[in-house]
């Protein structure tokens, strides 16, 4: 990005950590919108001091916390999806602060100073997504805020009702991370993160054009693929993020994630369909410590290639799977906006990796995207 790495737990970040049910979260990209208002807030919340002093404090459990419960929500849920856009409260401070401290993140996060240039930004974003992607948003997403200091890029978290069912989700973004943000250095910066540097080896990244490489587009890419995450909540597209493998009794009724994916309970881990033929893609590891030397870039990318996920990250996590096909979709098929991978060799072109929405390979998953958008 350059943003900073995406600190501490692998699972937890991509830009964004999205956290599950035993604190233990999952990886996840990126970015968004504002406005510099807040929402209404419940009236009887309690706000521990220690989160407005940046102390370690009681943590209570996340199931129990105001903020992932529905009624919290209800008036933004109300409002216009472009008014559920602004800074992060004192009860949602708290709550990142308890799950930064359960996850043995140090970051303690802080209220956003949002300029307004950067709200400009954002604002612009949100309003050039397509209409299919806006009108999914108007019953799943909460809320959009901001926040610093808050140990990643993003965060996305899940909202569930009175039952307890999966119902809705918010995204927090740290303000100052994706301020310095432009479209193609953030996304070079990230694809290369797998790969430790290598003389001779460069990998280029391109999501844009030259005339709009700016920090609009970087934010509203970044924000599709946190906000495919809110997407899929209550959705039969993958086991929910807040469940482990081991506790998955069937994934008949997740088609998408069958196309790529199966549980070893016993082992308590995903695999895929291509482990055999994709050996190292348990070495692929985003933001937390490259596995994979920068000479590896071609096979990595050939092998890639014989999959059905639309980007090496994707590999990564069921999750992950989805929100990269999900913003490569809309980017490329509804946006028609670029989207390449070059690798070069002492300058020489190697390798150039594309948008797969036009090969079989992932003509299957196309086809479930295709009835997603269309009949929402």
């Amino acid at each position: 990005m350059i943003l900073r790495p995406e600190g501490s737990d692998s699972r937890r970040f991509e830009a964004t950590r999205m956290r599950s049910a035993a604190a233990s979260s999952y990886s996840l990209l990126c970015m968004l919108l504002v406005v510099a208002m807040g929402l209404p807030q419940a009236a009887n919340s309690q706000v521990p001091a220690c989160a407005s002093n940046g102390q370690d404090c009681a943590v209570v459990a996340p199931e129990r916390h105001a903020v992932t419960k529905l009624e919290h929500w209800k008036a933004a849920l109300a409002s216009p999806v472009e008014q559920r856009i602004g800074p992060a409260s004192p009860e949602l401070l708290d709550y990142l602060t308890q799950d930064n401290i359960r996850n043995a993140i140090p970051n303690r996060p802080r209220p956003a100073v949002l300029a307004p240039d950067f709200l400009a930004d954002v604002r612009a974003a949100l309003v050039g997504l397509p209409a299919q992607v806006k009108r999914l948003l108007s019953t799943k997403l909460a809320g959009i805020r901001f926040a610093e200091d808050i140990g990643g890029t993003g965060y996305a978290e899940e909202i569930v009702d009175a039952e307890s069912n999966p119902a809705a989700g918010f995204i927090v973004l740290d303000s100052v991370v994706l301020s310095r943000q432009r479209a193609n250095a953030w996304f070079t910066w990230k694809e290369n993160t797998p790969f430790k540097p290598q003389p001779g080896f460069e990998l280029v990244g391109e999501i844009e054009p030259k005339s709009d490489d700016n920090r609009k587009y970087a934010i509203q890419y970044i924000l599709l693929h946190e906000l495919a995450h809110v997407i899929s909540i209550g959705e039969k597209i993958h086991p929910p993020w807040t469940m482990e493998p081991r506790d998955i009794q069937s994934t008949a009724d997740y088609p998408y994630f069958s196309l790529s994916w199966s549980v070893l309970r016993e082992d308590n881990r995903y695999a895929t369909a291509f482990d055999r033929t994709f050996a190292r893609r348990k070495d692929v590891v985003f933001y937390l410590g490259a596995k994979l030397s920068g000479d590896q870039m071609v096979d990595i990318y050939d092998q890639l290639d014989g999959t059905n996920f639309a980007t090496l990250y994707a590999a990564t996590h069921p999750a992950d799977d989805w929100a990269e096909a999900f913003v490569t979709y809309v980017h490329t098929v509804l946006m028609n906006r670029p989207f390449g991978i070059r690798i070069y060799r002492d300058g020489k072109l190697v390798k150039h990796y594309k948008s797969c929405w036009t090969e079989k390979r992932c003509e299957a998953k196309r086809r479930i995207l295709d009835r997603f958008l269309d009949s929402k």
